[in-house]
């Protein structure tokens, strides 16, 4: 009954931050946004003698969002109108273009004025919309539910992490007898591992150009192969363990691989491939290896996964 509870509270709290992660995007389009929102980099240079750069830098970007807020009026028009206007699209996209080149070029003043400036915002375009934008309450309100979402996310997933450690992994491989007691602090130490390598993980993403990005480039990884497992136990009766495991394998092997030729070594906006799709691949790919192994392999297995 927790468990159902914890569930039905996490999709109200996590739709709640979707979508003021919309409106941010959204309200972003049309009104002014500082040339970095990391509000440390705004001090920092406002000490240098970079200063007035800068302050030149902001007023073409304010010129640039008015510019913008003008075009974007105009397309969405023309949307409604069920008409896609080629040359508002165009213009669109190299005012974007500008806004980029002003970033790039503030983030170079950025680090002359302290090279131990942390130049990547977007991790802090969030967090300046709540607490520049939203109602006093409402920012109390939010920052409580990112909170529980994440302890609650937390929980469940070390308890997961630890319950499938100590069950499918320790208690299955161990031939001697051992009590309850011994089992309950083997749960325990397990969900102290993966707490660490959790922190761990947490360390070296801090390192990444964009966690929400990296969080979903790691999903996407793995997600796959699970919901390929589950749509083959739940609905297609006839596969068995073996097919499932070995396909699975190969499944994932063959998405590591795809990664790193499609997606890892091209620089952010070149990829070959978009990262959600490994979700489609990994799935369809065990589904599908999963269904020729059992009827070619293991047409003789007579356990099945479900």
């Amino acid at each position: 009954m927790g468990l159902i509870m914890n569930g039905l509270l996490k999709v109200p709290m996590q739709f709640f931050i979707l979508l003021t992660g919309v409106m941010v995007f959204v309200f972003f389009q049309f009104n002014p946004v500082p040339l970095n929102f990391n509000p440390n980099n705004k001090i920092a240079i406002e000490k240098s003698k970079y200063k007035n750069e800068y302050h030149l830098l902001e007023k073409k970007l304010e010129a640039l969002s008015e510019d913008k807020k003008v075009i974007n009026l105009l397309y969405i028009d023309q949307l409604n109108q069920d008409y896609d206007n080629p040359i508002l699209r165009k213009e669109l996209v190299a005012l974007s273009s500008k806004e980029k080149d002003l970033r790039d070029h503030a983030r170079e003043l950025i680090q002359k004025a302290d090279n131990r400036s942390e130049t990547n915002d977007k991790d802090y375009v969030f967090f300046h919309f709540i607490l520049n934008y939203l109602p006093k309450g409402l920012i109390g309100l939010l920052l409580a539910v990112i909170i529980s979402a994440a302890m609650s996310s937390t929980a469940s997933g070390l308890n997961a992490l630890a319950s499938t450690t100590a069950i499918d992994i320790y208690k299955r491989n161990i031939k001697e007898e051992k009590t309850e007691k011994h089992y309950v602090n083997v749960t325990k130490f397990f969900t102290l591992f993966w707490g660490i390598v959790a922190i761990l993980f947490a360390s070296i993403g801090t390192l990444f150009e964009n966690l929400i990005q990296l969080v979903n480039i790691v999903g996407s990884i793995f997600y796959g192969t699970v919901l390929g497992i589950f749509l083959v136990g739940f609905y297609i009766k006839f596969v068995h363990a073996k097919a499932v495991f070995y396909s699975a394998v190969i499944s994932q092997i063959t998405i590591f691989i795809i990664y790193y030729f499609a997606i890892y070594i091209y620089p952010s906006g070149e990829e070959k491939l978009g990262y959600l799709w490994l979700n489609f691949i990994g799935a369809m790919l065990t589904i599908v290896l999963s269904m020729i192994m059992q009827v070619t392999i293991f047409r003789k297995e007579k356990v099945s996964i479900a």
